[in-house]
């Protein structure tokens, strides 16, 4: 029996347990990636391992999330980064040079190797073959050190992509496709494969485009072989040394199996408020917009700015419309600028923004009241555009520019046919704004630069014996981390900052749970089922930790977040009988006696409403691993007990 590709490269990674799907393994990591919004508080967290220099082939820190320096935090945080990264053998991407996915799939990512990234998206990388997947700024801080990476085997759906997409079809159509079919929640312990002859007709940023948004699936990663379009894309990078040719084994055994004609494919929109609200843009037809954003880590290639760039030429933005253009990198900008694509894009109207996240996670660029923002981004939460009541609309670049011209959603193929775009046989290649680190010999005489708004990692007890505590906050289902620790531009500067962005966890929700959770001292959460989906930012549970939530009971709980819980020390239950989360009222007490002896003696422990008088069965379904992470109160202490 064949392999899949997704199990050929975790078996040559493999350090712990079987390929069992379902149980944890180990793997090893080759390269990480942190963003500023996570990155201070990973380092943080690496220095308290004490790991003198990282241990993997390649570490990269960037700069791309918190580039709006209104004050001295942004800027603090930066400079700590970057001497952090100096003295211990990390390579530093300096704000402007452009977002991690974009830069890292540019001039880092290799085929068959594995990459972990504290930003969700880092499945990126999967577009070149790699298994890239999003973590919690503590396990990239782990693997730095040179420990291992853990996750449930996962199952492997394949995607058979058959056909070729029609003129002014794209990429970001082909996913908006897969989560029209499967939903956000339809990933979840799953890598999604791409296969099929489809695969050959699309370039590496289109690929990458698909597997970026895979995140939106729920998925542990999803990845492309690796093929000589790949080594084209390394070539024209100056990268053809690192090209290994990958590919599933013609006999591989999948657990699902979905098959997408892209001849049949339509550009599509996903309404507001999830990505999986999926509509053709001819039911949306002429409907009047506000806004429109081209840019993020999803589409932000130079193959999509010089599409817009085709689409914008002699040509005005309506003058109802707001049209914002961030090329993904310095490269990209580089080169619309060399090509005079990007003199095009001034001349008809369009707001330049620098190479960064920017608008894609409410930093500036937010809509009008009830303004309607087409954005060529990878989610639409609600008032994650920093405008509570904006309605955004996830589209391709091609929809999003056509309809900046119009003034309207409006479908892009009545622009008739397509002319070929293709990516140049050499990128245009600079890497001066990389810092690579002092040599191992010289560390000692690297200083790390720490400002005021840099405070020390919260602290996290060993597991209570008995959890006697009252629920604090009951939420409904689908509550993603912005929910839970929300980003935008007043907030992100507070990342390094534990107590202070604690102040709004959870404001979204209810504004007075901060308030409410620190005069309580310790407490429970109640959540429905998905609960934590999006961004894999670890403050969604470190600000919790903060104000003492010891444990969060659930439906059920998406990857990431679950990992980053039990990384804080706060226990992640699952209700056994879904209908006891209709019994349970904000403000119940809740009791679980003898949890540590429960846990160790099964998955199911009994959790007593003592408000109510009646008791309830949860599932704490974890590895021994993870109990004894639990146990010692987090990752942190974890490692430090078990070095």
């Amino acid at each position: 029996m064949g392999l899949t590709l997704t199990e050929k490269i975790l078996s040559a990674h493999l350090v712990e347990g079987e390929m069992v799907k379902g149980s944890e393994i180990g793997i090893r990591i080759d390269q990480t990636l942190t963003q500023d919004a996570t990155g201070t508080m990973a380092y943080l967290e690496f220095e308290a391992m004490g790991v003198p220099r990282v241990k993997t082939e390649r570490s990269v820190a960037y700069i791309d999330h918190n580039t709006l320096q209104s004050g001295f935090e942004n800027a603090d945080d930066h400079r700590f980064i970057g001497s952090v990264c100096k003295k211990h053998g990390i390579y530093f991407s300096r704000p402007g040079n452009g977002i991690c996915h974009q830069v890292h799939l540019e001039r880092f990512g290799i085929p068959g190797k594995t990459l972990i990234g504290s930003d969700s998206h880092t499945p990126t990388g999967g577009g070149i073959g790699m298994i890239a997947m999003g973590a919690g700024g503590m396990d990239v801080a782990v693997a730095m050190g040179g420990g291992t990476y853990y996750i449930t085997c996962p199952k492997v759906v394949k995607v058979e992509l058959i056909g070729k997409l029609q003129s002014w079809v794209s990429a970001k159509d082909v996913i908006l496709e897969v989560l029209r079919r499967l939903s956000v929640k339809g990933g979840v312990g799953k890598v999604i494969e791409y296969c099929g002859e489809g695969v050959k007709t699309l370039s590496v940023p289109e690929r990458a485009t698909i597997t970026n948004m895979g995140a939106e699936l729920g998925a542990t990663t999803s990845i492309f072989p690796s093929d000589e379009i790949t080594r084209e894309f390394l070539k024209a990078q100056g990268r053809e040394e690192v090209f290994t040719p990958l590919s599933a084994d013609a006999d591989a055994i999948y657990d699902e199996v979905v098959e997408i004609n892209l001849s049949e494919l339509v550009p599509l929109a996903a309404c507001p408020h999830s990505p999986d609200n999926v509509k053709e843009i001819k039911e949306l037809q002429g409907e009047k917009i506000d806004q429109v954003c081209i840019g993020s880590c999803t589409n932000s290639s130079l193959l999509d700015m010089l599409k817009v760039a085709h689409i914008l030429k002699g040509k005005t933005v309506h003058p109802d419309v707001s049209l914002a253009v961030a090329p993904g990198s310095k490269q990209v900008l580089n080169m619309l600028a060399q090509s005079g694509a990007l003199s095009v894009m001034i001349d008809a109207g369009a707001r330049i923004l620098e190479s960064a996240c920017g608008p894609c996670i409410g930093m500036g660029q937010s809509p009008n009241s009830k303004g309607i923002s087409l954005r060529t981004f990878n989610r639409n939460f609600e008032g994650r555009s920093g405008t509570k009541d904006g309605q955004i609309y996830l589209v391709s670049p091609e929809t999003a520019a056509v309809s900046a011209l119009t003034g309207v959603f409006t479908d892009p193929r009545t622009l008739g046919v397509m002319p070929e775009f293709k990516l140049p046989e050499k990128f245009t290649i600079n890497d001066n704004m990389i810092v690579p680190p002092v040599d191992a010999g010289d560390m000692d005489s690297v200083e790390v630069l720490r400002g005021p708004n840099i405070k020390p990692f919260p602290v996290s007890e060993p597991l209570d014996e008995t959890i006697d505590a009252k629920c604090s906050l009951k939420v409904g289902d689908n509550i993603t981390t912005d929910h839970i620790m929300p980003a935008g531009a007043k907030i992100l500067p507070l990342r390094s900052n534990i107590p202070k962005i604690s102040e709004f966890c959870f404001a979204v929700c209810d504004e007075k749970f901060h308030d409410r959770a620190l005069e309580l001292g310790k407490s429970i959460i109640i959540g429905g089922s998905n609960y934590g989906q999006g961004s894999s930012r670890e403050h969604a549970a470190l600000a919790p930790l903060y104000l003492g939530v010891k444990a969060v009971i659930t439906k059920s709980f998406a990857r990431i977040h679950m990992a980053n819980l039990i990384n804080a020390g706060i226990v992640p239950m699952t209700f056994v009988n879904e209908s006891d989360y209709n019994k349970i009222d904000q403000m119940d007490e809740l009791k679980i006696e003898h949890i540590g002896n429960q846990i160790a003696e099964g998955n199911i422990i009994k959790v007593i409403n003592v408000t109510k008088n009646f008791s309830f069965d949860v599932n704490v379904d974890l590895s021994d691993r993870q109990k004894e992470m639990l146990y010692a109160g987090g990752l942190l202490n974890y490692t430090k007990q078990n070095s």
